[in-house]
Parts: C-alpha cells; sequence; structure tokens
C-alpha cells in the first residue's frame, strides 16, 4: 500500500419539456396562478454526480455514453469546466450542485493525496453544494469530516505545496448519524442567497441502503436512516425560516427502463423511472420542488406527481463526469420555483471540447505530483480488458482480477476466488503496445481493499451464489466475478434464488460438495458481507489481510507478463446461461 504523501516521488441536446398537462389529479400550484412572469426571476443549476474523482476523462467503454444516441466518450473536468462556462454565461443567478460520491472509488491522480485534488477541482468548478454519496464514506466518517474541515491527513501527512483546508462548498448528509444520535454527522441542509436576494435551501441525503455499498468496517460507528422522515424534518426547518424554494440531493437512483435516448415520460408522468428514488420522489414533503439524485450511474430527467398532486422534477446525471443537467426555473416574488417553468437539458461532455485553462493548470500540477508512481510498467496485456464499462455479467477483466486474487492466497492454500463487480472501477484498455501502468492498475482497483481467505462449506458457496439474485440483488441480480477454478450456470427465466442451477456448480470441474469446506479469497467488503452477500459475514474465521487487492493484480501482472508474454483476456464459460429446463 503506497503511503501517499511521502511516496510521491515526487454537442448538446434539446431542452426536454416536463409534461405539465396530466391527469386530472394533478392540480395547478396556486402560487402560480397568481405569479406574473414579469414578476419571476430565472434560475439555474447545474447539477452533477458520481464523479469518483476522474479529473481526467475514462478510457475504454466505461468512459462512453452509449444510450442517448451515437456512442461519445466522454468527461474531463477540463471539458466540463468549459461547458459549464458556457452555460452559465449571461445567467446571473446560477448554482453548481452535486448528488454524492464526488470522491471514493477515485484513480491514483486523486486518491494518491486522499481525494484532495478533487475537492480542490470540484471549488475549482464553482460547486456550491453537494450531498455525500455512500463513497464518501470509503475511508470512515473521520476521514470525512477531515474532507470536510481540512487538516492533513493523519497517517501519510500534508500533500504538497499546501495544508488542505478543507472544502469550502457544503457537505450534506441529513440522514446520517453517529451511532445512537439524532444529530447529523455533517449539515443536513444548506441556504444558497442569489445574487437576486432570494434563496433556495437545499436538503441532502444518502440512500438509507448505503451500508450494502460500505465495507462494514469503515461505519460501525455511525447509521443511515430513511430519507423520507429527514427530508420532511428539515423540510419543515426551510419553510419555519421563510425559504420557499427547496431543492433535495439526494445519493438514490435508478435506470430509467425502455428505449435508449427515449424520454422517461413519454408513456406518462415518469413512466420509465422506477425503484426507490421514484417512491422517494412522489412522496417527499410537497415543499420540496425538485429532486437531483445520483447512485444508479444513468442519466434521466423524469416528473412524478407529488402528495399534494403537482408536478415534480427528478434528474440524473451520467457518471464519472460525463454529463452534467442544465435545469432552469423561475422564482415568483415569494421566492418560490414556479413548477410550470421548470425545464431540464441533458449536456454531454465530449472528450473533444476544448478544455478550460484554469482547469486544465490545476489538473495538471497535481499530475505531475504522482507521475513517478502512476508511470510504473506493471505488465502488459494482448487486448482490451473491458470490466466497468462490460456489458456482460462475465468480465474478461474480472476474471483476470480474481485469477490474481487466488494466486495471492495460496501462499494460505486458497482454492477459489469471488468478487463483487463494483470494486471494478474502470477497464484495462490496450495502448503503448499493451503496457499497463500502475496507474492503470490503480484506477481498476482503486479501494486497496484487504483481501481474505474464508473457510467456506459447499453449502456456504452455493447460497453465496444463490444472493446473486435475492435480497438487495433480487431485482438487479450482481452477479460475482469468478476465478477459473469456479463455475456453474444460470436460468434467467426463473426467479430468485432458483436462477441459480445450483447442480451445475464445480470446483476444479468436479461437483461442489456441501460439506467439503473450500478456502476461498475475498475482499474486505464482501468478506464483511458487502452487496447483500450475508453469508459471507457470518463466517469468523479468516486468514491473510496482509495484502490488497490491488497488490494482487499488479503482482499477477508483473509474474505472468512481459513485453514478449501479454495477458490475453480470459475467454467467457465460467458462467453459462442456459435456457428454461
Amino acid at each position: 500500500m503506497i503511503n501517499r504523501f511521502v511516496r510521491r516521488g515526487v454537442p448538446a441536446l434539446a431542452l426536454v419539456p416536463l409534461l405539465l398537462a396530466g391527469p386530472a389529479a394533478a392540480q395547478p400550484d396556486p402560487a402560480e396562478v397568481n405569479s406574473a412572469p414579469s414578476a419571476r426571476t430565472p434560475v439555474q443549476l447545474l447539477a452533477l454526480n458520481d464523479l469518483h474523482g476522474n479529473l481526467l476523462p475514462v478510457d475504454g467503454a466505461a468512459g462512453r455514453i452509449i444510450h442517448r444516441g451515437p456512442t461519445l466518450q466522454a468527461g474531463g473536468l477540463a471539458q466540463m469546466a468549459t461547458l459549464l462556462d458556457e452555460a452559465r454565461a449571461g445567467v446571473p443567478n446560477t448554482l453548481t450542485v452535486g448528488a454524492g460520491d464526488m470522491i471514493g472509488g477515485s484513480p491514483l491522480l486523486s486518491a494518491l493525496f486522499h481525494d484532495e485534488p478533487t475537492v480542490d477541482a470540484l471549488e475549482e468548478l464553482g460547486l456550491g453544494v453537494s450531498s455525500v454519496g455512500n463513497h464518501e464514506f470509503d475511508e470512515g466518517a473521520a476521514e470525512l469530516r477531515r474532507m470536510v474541515d481540512g487538516g492533513c491527513h493523519p497517517d501519510d501527512g500534508c500533500a504538497p505545496d499546501a495544508p488542505y483546508k478543507g472544502a469550502d462548498f457544503a457537505y450534506l448528509a441529513a440522514n446520517v448519524t453517529e451511532r445512537g444520535s439524532a444529530t447529523p454527522l455533517l449539515k443536513p441542509y444548506s441556504v444558497k442567497t442569489l445574487p437576486s436576494g432570494q434563496r433556495i435551501g437545499f436538503i441532502g441525503l444518502v440512500t438509507k441502503d448505503a451500508p450494502t455499498a460500505i465495507n462494514a468496517a469503515m461505519i460501525r460507528d455511525i447509521e443511515f436512516h430513511d430519507e423520507l422522515p429527514a427530508v420532511e424534518r428539515y423540510s419543515r426547518e426551510l419553510t419555519r425560516q421563510g425559504v420557499r424554494a427547496q431543492v433535495v440531493l439526494i445519493h438514490e437512483g435508478e435506470a430509467v427502463s425502455g428505449q435508449a435516448g427515449a424520454s422517461c415520460d413519454d408513456a406518462g408522468s415518469g413512466a420509465k423511472l422506477g425503484g426507490r428514488v421514484k417512491e422517494i420522489a412522489e412522496r417527499a414533503a410537497p415543499a420540496v420542488d425538485l429532486i437531483v439524485s445520483g447512485h444508479s450511474h444513468a442519466s434521466y430527467e423524469c416528473t412524478v406527481n407529488d402528495p399534494a398532486g403537482h408536478r415534480r422534477l427528478v434528474t440524473q446525471a451520467d457518471s464519472f463526469g460525463r454529463s452534467f443537467t442544465d435545469l432552469r426555473f423561475d422564482l415568483d416574488r415569494a421566492g418560490d420555483v414556479v413548477r410550470s417553468t421548470v425545464r431540464a437539458q441533458y449536456r454531454p461532455v465530449p472528450v473533444d471540447t476544448a478544455q478550460q485553462p484554469a482547469m486544465a493548470k490545476l489538473i495538471e500540477t497535481w499530475r505531475a505530483h504522482s507521475e513517478d508512481v502512476a508511470n510504473r510498467v506493471v505488465g502488459y496485456i494482448s487486448g482490451d480488458m473491458p470490466g466497468r464499462g462490460s456489458t456482460l455479467p462475465e468480465t474478461p477483466l474480472g476474471s483476470f482480477i480474481a485469477d490474481a486474487q487466488v494466486a495471492a492466497g495460496k501462499v494460505h492454500g486458497a482454492d477459489l476466488a469471488l468478487m463483487n463487480p463494483g470494486s471494478m472501477r474502470a477497464d484495462l484498455v490496450f495502448h503503448d503496445g499493451g503496457a499497463v501502468t500502475y496507474a492503470d492498475a490503480y484506477r481498476v482497483q482503486p479501494f486497496e481493499s484487504p483481501l481474505w481467505v474464508l473457510p467456506v462449506t459447499g453449502a456456504q458457496l452455493i447460497t453465496a451464489l444463490q444472493q446473486q439474485f435475492t435480497g438487495v440483488n433480487a431485482d438487479s441480480p450482481r452477479f460475482l466475478q469468478l476465478s477459473r477454478e469456479l463455475s456453474y450456470s444460470v436460468d434467467m427465466s426463473r426467479t430468485g434464488a432458483d436462477r441459480l442451477l445450483a447442480d451445475t456448480v464445480r470446483i476444479n470441474g468436479q461437483p461442489v460438495a456441501p460439506d467439503t469446506t473450500y478456502k476461498v479469497v475475498l475482499n474486505e467488503f464482501l468478506a464483511n458481507a458487502g452487496n447483500g452477500f450475508t453469508v459471507f459475514g457470518e463466517i469468523t474465521t479468516r486468514e491473510g489481510g496482509e495484502g490488497t487487492d490491488l497488490e494482487a493484480l499488479v503482482d499477477h501482472l508483473e509474474a505472468t507478463t512481459s513485453t514478449s508474454t501479454l495477458a490475453a483476456p480470459p475467454a467467457p464459460g465460467r458462467i453459462t446461461f442456459v435456457a428454461a429446463r
């Protein structure tokens, strides 16, 4: 594991209108009836989410936009800064907001300095307020407070140039408390005063299901609460303060179903939006005017009816800085949002956009601090290994990483390895004759999660494979990545645990024996029951912990590849999909 501060070597789419006619149940807002256009104040919100410290564009499939027309390589904060400047031109009442996971799971350029470069860049970008996401807790609550308040890292010390001063934008966490407390861990809301003198209140939340996506070891002393009561509480508090314009920033999202690029509302209000974010958007306090979401990495602009029957917009941009949402609306004389004026424009960030000089200079300064570590070649590949950007459940990169992890676990007698797909943050992309740098490997495995070897019975292994399709994974199956020793078949025409064809599970070609104990390599997140794989959390005995997933990948590349021996993407077939039996 790197001691980061010591070893530094040191084209826009058309506006998407809201369908405001709607069913008879949707009643007009009385405030709009009496609000003459001449008395209104135009406002702009520029919204982004799930940046994950990607200051530069993400290579390969993970950096593409494929759902809004022609495939587009997108991203880069210097490119986004240019487009934000263009969007703000001539708009005096403008704010930039975020919906969480701005940091965490970040590439080496930012992560080497504990995401201080990303905070620096977000300040340069003009971010005013953001909710936290689950990845803001990757290094625990104390480190998140340091990111907010400032100070040098307790282990790695101060970053180059100057001590870290903290974030000058508001980080919000209305539904996160210390265990047993009712007081939010961070500020629950922030009120921003526009140049016009009117105010907008922002309530920031993270999904109550965040613990399933965070290493349990990092959040033992904090609790995540239901979102709706928190919204109700702080919406009332804002109303008592006379803040009528209210926006929820929430790190909870969903994918929009249907044809790529189709409007969420084509078949009626919010028809293509599902999941908990839709429920929250429909049930949140009526005083909340619109909702900016994150978490699912899928962009949308949808409308729902709030509890009072009024239309409410809910949006999300793409992850990794590939797009942002340009929201426009008017405030009436009393300072409330005139909802009939709300519009959302989806704005992609093509990589060939001219870079804003100030942001480009900032990023280059941080890049120079990390280049000696980043540019070290650690291995060679013969072709692209899609991971994060793969559309298939069994990914070439996931298989390669799992093979690397079982190799690392052999010192403890490991039989196989399993990896959660979310721990892959990018793809390994073929370039420069197949050379893989340390920065490339780090971008793929940025969490530096300790690896553990657990004694898992055959019966427990089958349960774990069934949990890919049950519990929190029931609606969206989460396929673990497998080392070459393990294989099985799935019938997706079935439901729940029955999707796993248990009699097809094989280890080294032999049927798994329910009473036999196998030594299974898992990263710490998965070993601590992350992503709903609760069966692993029931196993209290473990070996290892001295090496990380990143080290396993780097060691495997260094041990098995060279300029004359390039690693080929593993062939598929560890998971077989069969027709109904």
